[in-house]
């Protein structure tokens, strides 16, 4: 199985120390959902290509050999024009990550039709965040997500930031929930994702709901420090409990998780307790480190065995 992830490659803005009233430091390091996901794939070992569209600054060669140092495949790559996409990222006392994104122009979010491959049944493609909902190529987007051949898998992972207006923004997500449901493919959010959709606090009931809706395999739910549920669309519950770690930040923690879930699922589709504890695992153990820096399968394996 090839895994092929597709969404924003950017550079997330980390803050640093005040050097003066006029000045702080800033680390520029390449980010992006889809892109966080990919290398984590690959660091555990998965044959992963990612399908995004890098800007034509001096920014899309440093993702462009991010990618390559992580050991994913960038055969699918469009070199754009664009400027990158920049995420300014602001932490909490909790080392907790919240994001202002600039996309207005950027390489993300221009999609042509012409620009995506074809994949076949041996193809996964994965994909989701920003990239999913907004800008011009997202009609583009929908369209190949709706004919591909391939399985698919599709992590929410909201920003209100980007469209502040919920029923907007669940607009986008209902048709691409729609074209996974089609080919009986997988879509992860957090509690918190759900949460902020639907201006409600049941996002167990709204999984449910959805995965019926939509025929499903799976709406996998991450609930943060207390684990993940997996629910299938008859209602049947699938819950692994989270991990206590000394947190550094939440940077990539959602997508590192899908990383671990997928390696493991695609593997065994039968044991989903597994992949879901896989999942949580690799996510607790990005969350001690700065950054999407996530774990090769012998940290994983390591840690896993460690507690």
């Amino acid at each position: 199985m090839r895994f092929v992830v597709m969404g924003e490659a950017l550079i997330d803005m980390l803050p640093g120390g005040i050097v003066s009233p006029s000045e702080t430091t800033w680390s520029a390091l390449a980010g992006g959902g889809p892109l966080n996901t990919a290398v984590a794939l690959a660091k555990l070992g998965e044959h992963t290509q990612f399908l995004g569209r890098l800007g034509g600054d001096a920014f899309g060669p440093q993702i462009e050999r991010h990618l390559e140092a992580g050991g994913v495949g960038t055969d699918l790559v469009v070199r754009s024009s664009d400027p990158t996409t920049l995420g300014i990222v602001s932490l909490d006392e909790q080392g907790k990550a919240s994001y202002v994104f600039h996309i207005e122009g950027t390489s993300n979010f221009g999609w042509q039709s012409s620009e995506f491959p074809t994949l076949g049944e041996d193809d996964w493609l994965h994909f989701g965040s920003i990239g999913a909902v907004v800008g011009p190529g997202q009609r583009a987007l929908l369209g190949f997500v709706g004919n591909t051949q391939a399985a698919l898998s599709y992590d929410i992972n909201v920003r209100p930031g980007i469209l502040p207006d919920r029923a907007a923004y669940f607009d986008a997500v209902a048709a691409l929930m729609d074209a996974v449901g089609r080919s009986g493919g997988i879509v992860k959010a957090s509690d918190e994702d759900i949460n902020w959709l639907t201006d409600d606090e049941d996002p167990l009931g709204f999984a449910e709901a959805w995965a019926a809706e939509y025929g499903l395999a799976l709406f996998v739910v991450t609930l943060g420090a207390d684990g993940a549920v997996a629910v299938k669309p008859d209602g049947r519950r699938i819950e692994v409990p989270g991990h206590r770690v000394d947190l550094v930040d939440t940077v990539g923690a959602g997508d590192t998780f899908m990383a671990g879930f997928l390696a493991r699922y695609v593997a065994d589709p039968e044991d989903i307790a597994a992949a879901l504890t896989q999942g949580a695992a690799a996510a607790a153990l990005v969350c001690t480190r700065k950054g999407a820096n996530p774990p090769t399968l012998a940290e994983l394996t390591a840690f896993s065995d460690g507690e």
